[in-house]
């Protein structure tokens, strides 16, 4: 599976295209559906442009992204960077529960936060799966000694060293470390290691994502036009 991952915490001026509002995320949604991507995970903003728990926010992207493409899974950051008290973080998710249409299909959910284990609870008694995000090769051991939580879609395995001659090092110890799981693996990269990273997990046949999230630019080194243009690139990939 080829995720795309639409905004995560850029800046709104990050880049000419970077969508924002909910009909910018729908919009980058649907093209990217053209492409044959059936998953998608955005960060829902406020007026302001800043990331948002709120319902109304949250709801009013989902909806958006459902009715230009349906069929999508949909997933949404719940990070501690957006809110660092896991009670908020909980009782967010389960007003997200009362949403309908705007209810997201799954959450991000880092094993590194506190509380991430009741976060992922709330999350599963309203119908919301979890992404769980490990960060690093001891993430993993935390993940592997508590078990995975009831309710898990995948896990993302995330190698957070943008350096690209380091970042697939670092995945293949994050991957070593979370040894055989009972669900997917989605492995990625950020930035500079974007790309490396990519490629390593189309080579061992693993799931992984590219968007704007991860990177703007794509592997020649020349901005992409939009999350589409990064699907497109990483779909035309020969391994």
């Amino acid at each position: 599976m080829l995720q795309a991952v639409l905004n995560g915490s850029r800046p709104a001026d990050a880049h000419p295209a970077l969508p924002v509002v909910a009909r910018h995320l729908a919009r980058d949604a649907r093209a990217v559906a053209r492409l044959g991507v059936s998953s998608v995970h955005v960060h829902p903003r406020d007026a302001k442009g800043e990331e948002s728990l709120d319902p109304v926010h949250v709801g009013d992207a989902v909806a958006a992204i459902r009715a230009d493409a349906p069929g999508m899974e949909i997933g949404v950051a719940i990070g501690r960077w957006i809110e660092p008290d896991p009670r908020e973080r909980i009782a967010a998710v389960l007003r997200w529960g009362r949403l309908g249409i705007g209810k997201p299909d799954v959450c991000a959910i880092n094993v590194h936060e506190k509380g991430w284990k009741d976060v992922c609870a709330a999350a599963v008694s309203v119908g919301i799966g979890v992404e769980l995000g490990v960060w690093t090769g001891g993430d993993a051991v935390v993940l592997r000694q508590n078990g995975v939580p009831p309710g898990t879609v995948r896990v993302l395995a995330e190698s957070t060293v943008s350096d690209p001659e380091t970042a697939v090092a670092e995945a293949v110890r994050i991957l070593r470390a979370l040894g055989n799981l009972p669900v997917p693996v989605l492995l990625h990269g950020e930035e500079e290691g974007a790309w490396p990273v990519l490629e390593y997990a189309l080579r061992m046949g693993v799931d992984t994502r590219i968007g704007f999230e991860d990177v703007l630019v794509r592997p020649d080194g020349w901005l992409a036009t939009g999350n589409d243009d990064l699907v497109s690139t990483a779909l035309g990939i020969r391994v």
